[in-house]
């Protein structure tokens, strides 16, 4: 079966068609065969909706028939993980939304997502909303009464990454614990205990390690004396945008410190390497037991140097697992058609809140694809794949 798949970008709709067959290991039904062809087409989100429906339909007018549409979520507020099935209720939410910090574009993968399903006669999802909360009470809760922690992390791309980082040391999701660090221009560091993202460092100013443009952690005291010198959007801009290891490098980028280690006389990689190790030593620290597996993601995952000393450092905690770069789209093909093979229950959202519809096929099974490889998704939470 085939899914089309919409991830708008900060100035890119980036399109995919996924061919999805189901596992050919009876053992882990959840490990789907999945194949695409990407695409991308120009994005001016100040364009009427009509107008960007039109453009994603001519540009995938000569893919195969989709079963489904899935696009990528926004903040929708705080809401359990999961494959959600959009509803014209759930897409006027998420137009009405914003980003937490400042993403144009987040907002339109839902809305766009049904429009290009309606025309196409098909259904539509999405995977995993940013603001996807599953943290326990004591991981939310703070010293401060009424003041609670957000679990605003890199959601979609972890929970993903820790289903593949599972299978690699032969285990379901479901039955593993792992910490995925999703380390890029922003970062964020999350504990999954069996599928549940139980905790974690959040991302931005919220918390995370350094990134490529992420600050990482402050003390509270310099916070307060920044905003003292700077207005609240101006320093929020620098934290989530204008620090980490960029700034400290001089404006190198990620090219550059790959081939010379750091700037001259600042220790980018060692702070880089003491930050991450930090967090991820954090979030082993909020499971209920010993790590299976640590996985790395996003952009600072290519850097050889950084991997092998955060490895070197922790090599001890639990085996490691690669993931470079990111992983949205295969997120969100890979959600949907669990879904459609009945493999996962679909949410559907209201005012009132959510209700997990029962796991049943919403698709006829397809065949297996010939050569499909090991490119594959875990359940989530619940599942017992």
């Amino acid at each position: 079966m085939f899914v089309h798949v919409i991830n708008p970008g900060l100035s890119t709709l980036k399109l995919a068609c996924a061919e999805i067959g189901p596992s050919r290991e009876a053992g882990f039904p959840g490990r789907l065969g999945l194949r695409l062809v990407r695409q991308e087409v120009p994005l001016s989100p100040d364009l009427p909706l009509e107008e960007l429906s039109a453009q994603v339909l001519a540009a995938t007018a000569d893919w195969p028939a989709p079963v489904a549409v899935a696009g990528r979520a926004g903040w929708l507020g705080r809401v359990p993980g999961g494959v959600y099935l959009i509803t014209p209720e759930l897409a006027d939410l998420a137009s009405r939304s914003t980003t937490k910090w400042g993403d144009p574009t987040a907002q339109l993968g839902v809305p766009l997502a049904l429009a290009v399903a309606q025309a196409r006669g098909v259904a539509a999802y999405t995977v995993d909303p940013q603001g996807l909360d599953e943290l326990l009470p004591e991981a939310a809760e703070t010293g401060v009464p009424g003041v609670r922690r957000e679990a605003y992390f890199h959601a979609l791309n972890a929970r993903l990454v820790a289903r593949r980082a599972a299978y690699e040391v032969g285990k379901r999701l479901s039955d593993a614990r792992v910490v995925v660090a999703h380390l890029g221009a922003t970062t964020s560091v999350t504990a999954f205990d069996r599928g549940r993202a139980i905790d974690t460092t959040g991302t931005a100013p919220d918390g995370g390690p350094m990134g490529t443009r992420q600050s990482g952690p402050l003390p509270t005291r310099a916070v307060i004396e920044l905003l003292g010198t700077q207005e609240p959007a101006e320093l929020m801009r620098r934290l989530t945008r204008d620090s980490g290891v960029q700034a400290l490098s001089g404006g190198l980028d990620l090219a550059a410190l790959e081939t010379q280690g750091h700037a001259p006389g600042v220790p980018v990689l060692a702070t880089l390497v003491q930050q991450v190790c930090r967090a991820i030593g954090e979030q082993a620290a909020a499971l209920p037991g010993r790590p299976d597996v640590i996985a790395l993601t996003g952009r600072l995952a290519q850097w050889e140097a950084f991997v092998s000393r955060v490895e070197g450092r922790l090599g001890w905690v639990a085996p490691f697992a690669l993931f470079p770069g990111e992983l949205e789209t295969e997120a969100l093909a890979e959600g949907v058609g669990r879904a459609l093979l009945g493999l996962e229950g679909v949410r559907e959202w209201s005012p009132a809140g959510t209700v997990l519809r029962a796991a049943t096929p919403l698709a006829p099974l397809p065949p297996e694809l010939p050569g499909a490889g090991p490119e594959a998704g875990l359940p989530l939470p619940g599942a017992a794949l």
